[in-house]
């Protein structure tokens, strides 16, 4: 059976790529963040990030479905988050910034940008850069390919951040979103859902041996290692991004644990 977050047909239209008619069109998100629904008015499956490149197979009721070209995902998201394709250039290298209409941070209507961000430098005024969204601290962007080093550093930033379903982002994350953000920062790859990161090719840990930035899963959820017994994750216990002792989490989980994975 397809799975259907892969898809990459709907209301009976599909892309060449599944022997469909389609070629479908590449856009960018032009949004902070998108969200990306299973079904017109239905579950929030994951939210792409500003500068995604995004494949629009069909169009209607102003919302538009298709596939992001990071990992294939399928689903619907708003028209008016999209904007035509052109070549990007940084990333957002902190945990958030925010883009202004003017080189000051004291101009009114900043545009909040989350980690991972994509955005297109044209030049520097000041300590900003100069990008197609706006005006950004030119001290929280890198190039695209300079990346972080420590995927737990990078998680840690996002502590106390509440839990959202879907969420890949400050204003909101959950377990697999923030192992895919910190992993992301770092260059490493990953999956977007737990299910699929629980997949991903590496070394299986033993009990007990995990170390720093090792991923441990449960059916339904995934937290990372910081340090030998303790892991950081984002929970609907808490409602929020903790770190705790891994003995902690084990105890309170509904299942056991599938898989402890160095990636």
């Amino acid at each position: 059976m397809t799975d259907r977050r892969f898809a990459r047909a709907a209301r009976g239209v599909a892309h060449v790529s599944v022997g469909g008619a389609e070629a479908g069109v590449w856009h960018r998100i032009g949004a902070p963040l998108a969200d990306l629904w299973a079904a017109p008015g239905g579950a929030l499956d994951r939210q792409l990030l500003a500068g995604t490149r995004f494949c629009v197979i069909l169009a209607e009721g102003g919302l538009a479905y298709g596939f992001d070209a990071d990992d294939g995902y399928c689903g619907w998201v708003a028209q008016a988050a999209l904007r035509p394709d052109a070549p990007v250039t940084h990333w957002v290298a902190s945990p958030g910034t925010h883009a202004y209409a003017a080189p000051d941070i004291k101009h009114p209507g900043a545009l909040p940008l989350p980690m991972g961000a994509r955005l297109a430098v044209g030049g520097a005024e000041g300590r900003f850069a100069r990008t197609d969204l706006g005006f950004v601290p030119a001290a929280h962007l890198k190039a695209l390919g300079d990346w972080l080093g420590d995927p737990v550093a990078v998680a840690r930033g996002f502590l106390g951040v509440p839990y959202l379903w879907g969420g890949n982002s400050r204003q909101g994350i959950d377990c697999s979103g923030l192992v895919q953000v910190a992993r992301r920062a770092c260059g490493l790859p990953c999956a977007p859902d737990g299910d699929l990161q629980a997949a991903m090719a590496g070394l299986d840990v033993p009990e007990g041996q995990e170390a720093q930035g090792d991923l441990v899963f449960w059916k339904g959820h995934v937290a990372m290692v910081t340090a030998p017994g303790r892991v950081i994750h984002a929970n609907a216990t808490h409602m929020a991004v903790t770190e705790e002792a891994l003995a902690v989490v084990e105890a309170r989980a509904e299942g056991p644990v599938i898989r402890r994975l160095r990636a």
